[in-house]
């Protein structure tokens, strides 16, 4: 690149325009393919690499949206990491994931991370099929330590030498599964590293060169083979003097260094807390701590969300999670919604009814904006209860709320909601209590894939007996579903709804519960029925339109409850149509199975009706927009028309070829 401003002339302004166009913003980070690459790097470069790292993760995201603040927080952690260990031999665990944007640049994938989170591109968390240095694929939270110690066990079994390493964040440390993990490898002494990245609930004050100068002590050779002498010197001591000691030592260095003792406790080595975006702290510890023979040991490193972005600072979020943005301003492309989010007709519907009847209470696994609960806790703070990433804890809380008369309304999204169905099962619907379960994410979720998708709560709940299952086709109908589960006090009940906006129907002033297990005929017909549980209504009305056009009369039904179904209603369609299908946002053994176990106990399938299920496919679907993932799904309009004429035994291109 030319180092002085041209002259004038135009072969000089020829040559600086192709300067310009050459010059790069990461210099440095342009010779890294992969972490073997940083590795050759001087140790004083990786400052400059750490900051290159950061300007692309940062123009990356601008343009593909994504999580965001978490993953400018851990550029210096992650750089630090690729440089002093041997990934991916040795094993490197994000837990979520949603912080692995910089890592997945570092690892071979910095030319396809502006495909992140579209079709047939980059996963927004990280993914074994994706990449050797994607030891694990997480995008629920707190299992990296039980993996990593799977692993570590593994190695040792194997007679290896890796390293495991586990990056955690404080708030997946809010889960129980973290501890149990914990706890067993403090009783395993396996050789495990774990990282506590402390960057929002300031588990730590801030820390500064004492604390970065006792870090590196500790974690250094001279002082552990000083305390193994110490603790062999114990072993020689009568044994209330060995045991005073021993407390003396650890009490002194919890209370140094600011919290350690629980993890101690826990049977870890602990090590903080530190600076995780000063490599000057980082780089030594970790090298330390890479070389040390016995484990567990646990890094405690604080980290700043948004780090190096002013408007993520700035932010209260810290801008979590975004969509694509302008890098000057930080503005980001939000689109004007047509219609409500159904997440925020939830919690509207959720204060009107509690504005009512004050035994209302909303509960929350660290999701309160996603469910719509943070517009609940607005108006009702004291009635509002946020229990971290602990979907087992909610559901018994809850049950233990609903003993007392209260009438919790438990909002997980449906993916979540699998960790606690133990929980379910023992705790709320064998003993037939009223907790009510807003499931939110029902159906597909576009850009987070098949880890946040609603595929399975249709069936996972639907075995259990007693239990009262509802999903809303429009917004308006889950006004009307959370009034519903109010006035339902004597056992569990569920409504699901999917992300995203609804359909812009004349919304209700106030929800009116429904008749339990009753449907209603949206459309009447003579041949052909479509029954639809859940959203997919809109496509089923489309479809209809489209085979009236066909010269089929079509009846559409939404079903309105899974459990229990609208019996007449169904034995009605089955009688006086030709052909029967149900349309559900879910996985095989959910509404249509219900349906057709029906029928069949009614003699509905021994006579001449052509019954068919259209469920989701028995495959993970990669992420994409909602629109594709329900095409390839083969739950859009033009599915369900292809669909009828499958089970009418006519091919669906012939006849519209004979029609035109």
């Amino acid at each position: 690149m030319r180092t002085h401003l041209p002259s004038g002339r135009s072969s000089d302004m020829q040559n600086w325009n192709i300067a310009v166009t050459d010059f790069s913003k990461t210099p440095l980070l342009d010779t890294i393919h992969t972490p073997e690459d940083l590795r050759r790097l001087k140790v004083e470069q990786v400052r400059q690499v750490a900051d290159e790292l950061r300007q692309e993760t940062i123009d990356a995201v601008s343009v593909t949206g994504g999580h965001f603040g978490a993953g400018l927080g851990v550029v210096e952690l992650t750089t630090a990491l690729h440089y002093v260990f041997d990934t991916p031999r040795d094993r490197l665990i994000w837990d979520v994931g949603h912080q692995a944007y910089p890592h997945k640049i570092l690892t071979g994938r910095r030319d396809r991370i502006r495909t992140l989170r579209t079709g047939g591109g980059l996963s927004g968390f990280t993914k074994r099929t994706e990449s050797d240095y994607d030891p694990f694929g997480a995008a629920h939270s707190s299992t990296s330590i039980s993996a990593a110690l799977g692993m570590a066990v593994a190695r040792d079994l194997s007679g290896g030498t890796n390293n495991v390493i586990a990056v955690i964040g404080d708030g997946a440390m809010s889960a129980g599964m973290a501890y149990e993990a914990m706890n067993n490898a403090g009783a395993m002494n396996s050789r495990l590293i774990v990282i506590l990245n402390d960057n929002d609930m300031s588990i730590a004050p801030p820390v500064g060169a004492m604390s970065a100068y006792l870090s590196r002590l500790y974690s250094g050779k001279t002082y552990r083979t000083l305390r193994e002498a110490a603790k062999q010197l114990g072993n020689h001591l009568p044994k209330i003097i060995a045991n005073r000691a021993n407390r003396v030592e650890e009490y002194s260095r919890g209370f140094m260094m600011d919290g350690g003792t629980l993890f101690e406790e826990l049977g870890f080595y602990y090590v903080g807390p530190i600076d995780g975006h000063n490599l000057d702290h980082l780089l030594p510890v970790l090298a330390n701590v890479r070389d040390m023979q016995t484990g567990p040991v646990l890094i405690h490193v604080v980290t700043q969300k948004g780090k190096g972005y002013g408007p993520a600072e700035a932010s209260a979020d810290k801008y979590h999670a975004v969509v694509k943005f302008d890098v000057a301003t930080g503005a980001q492309a939000k689109s004007k919604p047509n219609a409500p989010s159904y997440q925020n007709v939830f919690g509207q519907s959720l204060v009107k009814e509690a504005e009512k009847d004050d035994k209302v209470v909303g509960i929350t696994a660290a999701m309160p904006s996603g469910t719509g609960i943070d517009l609940f806790a607005k108006a009702f703070p004291s009635r509002t209860f946020d229990v971290g990433i602990a979907e087992q804890h909610a559901v018994t809380f809850a049950a233990g709320l609903a003993t007392e008369g209260y009438k919790p309304f438990c909002a997980i999204y449906s993916t979540f909601l699998q960790r606690g169905y133990d929980q379910i099962v023992h705790d709320v619907a064998i003993q037939s209590l009223p907790v009510r379960f807003a499931i939110d994410r029902a159906g597909l979720v576009g850009a987070d894939g098949a880890t946040h998708a609603g595929s399975f709560d249709s069936a996972y709940l639907g075995c259990l007996p007693n239990f009262v299952i509802m999903a809303a086709s429009d917004e308006a109908e889950l006004v009307h579903m959370v009034a519903t589960q109010v006035a339902i006090n004597d056992r569990p009940s569920a409504v699901r709804y999917p992300r995203g906006e609804g359909r812009g129907v004349e919304m209700p002033e106030v929800g009116v519960a429904l008749e339990i297990g009753k449907g209603r005929i949206v459309r009447e017909g003579t041949k052909v029925a479509l029954l639809s549980f859940g959203t997919r209504l809109a496509e089923c009305e489309k479809a209809a339109d489209e085979l009236a056009a066909l010269g089929l009369s079509t009846t559409i039904a939404d079903a309105r409850f899974m459990k229990p179904l609208d019996l007449d209603m169904i034995l009605k369609l089955a009688r006086e149509h030709e052909v029967l299908l149900t349309v559900e946002e879910g996985s095989i053994g959910g509404f249509g199975s219900h349906v057709m176990q029906t029928l069949a106990e009614h003699g509905m399938l021994d006579g001449g009706l052509r019954m068919r299920a259209m469920v989701l496919p028995d495959e993970f679907l990669d992420h994409d927009s909602p629109n594709a993932m329900y095409a390839r799904a083969g739950l859009d309009a033009k599915s369900i028309v292809a669909k009828v004429f499958e089970a009418l035994g006519k091919d669906f291109k012939t006849e519209t070829v004979k029609l035109a």
